[in-house]
């Protein structure tokens, strides 16, 4: 695809995930796929569903928490968006974005490490982790770092 044909796709609806543990570090998980390529829990929007229902589908299908485990406390007011590596874009998601659009909601985990559980029906990460909040940036893909560093920004005072 060239690069204008990619400026010309949308961006894909999609919700994030910060779980924080009662010690404030942020859950991260490794992709699968992809060594090195750390994330939160995340995925696209179904038809009909708000941010809040996406938001804590994807981390039980992704992580096995339930909603029962986590106490949500804010949503991004905004939708933040980040553009794939151009060589990524035909490869995710049939060709048909360019990147995502995301919101992010952040959840105090009030369960115990047993209750994560990546090794799912259709499981997404090999491995997991917490983190500082002032290491997350650094250890995630370089192209989700800004959506990162904006969505510590704007929980900043409730991490």
């Amino acid at each position: 695809m060239t690069p204008e044909e990619i400026c010309r796709l949308p961006y894909r609806p999609c919700v994030g995930v910060m779980m924080v543990n009662a010690n404030g570090l942020i859950f991260v998980a490794q992709r699968i796929n992809t060594k090195g390529a750390w994330q939160m829990p995340q995925g696209g929007m179904d038809p009909g569903e708000t941010p809040l229902q996406t938001g804590l589908r994807e981390l039980w299908e992704e992580t096995s928490v339930t909603r029962d485990k986590v106490s949500v406390v804010a949503e991004t007011p905004d939708w933040l968006n980040y553009d794939l590596p151009h060589d990524l874009v035909p490869k995710l998601w049939h060709g048909q974005f360019r990147g995502q659009a995301q919101k992010y909601l952040l959840v105090r985990f009030n369960g115990d490490d047993d209750d994560i559980n990546i090794a799912t029906e259709q499981p997404e990460f090999d491995e997991w982790r917490w983190l500082p909040a002032g290491e997350l940036v650094a250890n995630i893909v370089p192209f989700k770092r800004d959506v990162y560093a904006r969505v510590l920004s704007v929980f900043a005072d409730k991490l």
